[in-house]
């Protein structure tokens, strides 16, 4: 059985809903995953725009320590403040600078941006990170302790 991930909000490769743009609703989508590996012991989540125009992307959500009998983020588990979320995970600080889910916002006719939503198979139960840490923070503890991971994309574009 491979990792993967789906979600109820959107199809891989489709377009992402007006509930996960920042000005429009703001609101982390449902995500949902299976087939994690064998040493599983939590699991983590970011969503990340590589077509940003700040020569890094932009972190859009990170999510770490969610207990690895977790395989379900519903709808809005990502609100700042992190009361939606599994007890002992932990949001990190996004690129908007603060801890929590931050929404689609591509600059006005930049053209369709890629929003990539990746779930990380972890083998140990907590991550050193905590909310004041970037994505990059984030990214670098999980390099060295990913299993596995699965993914799903989705667009938008801001044709403002």
């Amino acid at each position: 059985m491979s990792f993967t991930v789906t979600s109820t909000d959107f199809s891989d490769g489709g377009v992402l809903p007006d509930a996960q743009v920042k000005a429009l609703g703001n609101t982390s989508p449902q995500l949902s995953w299976s087939g994690a590996p064998e040493g599983t012991r939590s699991f983590a989540v970011s969503c990340y725009d590589p077509d940003a125009p700040t020569g890094s992307g932009f972190w859009h959500w990170t999510v770490a320590n969610i207990p690895a009998d977790v395989a379900e983020l519903a709808a809005g588990a990502g609100a700042v403040g992190g009361a939606n979320l599994p007890k002992g995970a932990v949001q990190g600080r996004t690129d908007y600078g603060e801890a929590g889910f931050g929404g689609a916002a591509p600059p006005p006719g930049h053209g369709p941006h890629r929003y990539i939503f990746t779930i990380f198979a972890v083998d140990v139960e907590r991550l050193d990170v905590t909310e004041d840490n970037s994505g990059a923070v984030f990214g670098f503890n999980l390099h060295f302790h990913t299993l596995a991971k699965a993914s799903i994309t989705a667009t938008y574009e801001n044709r403002g």
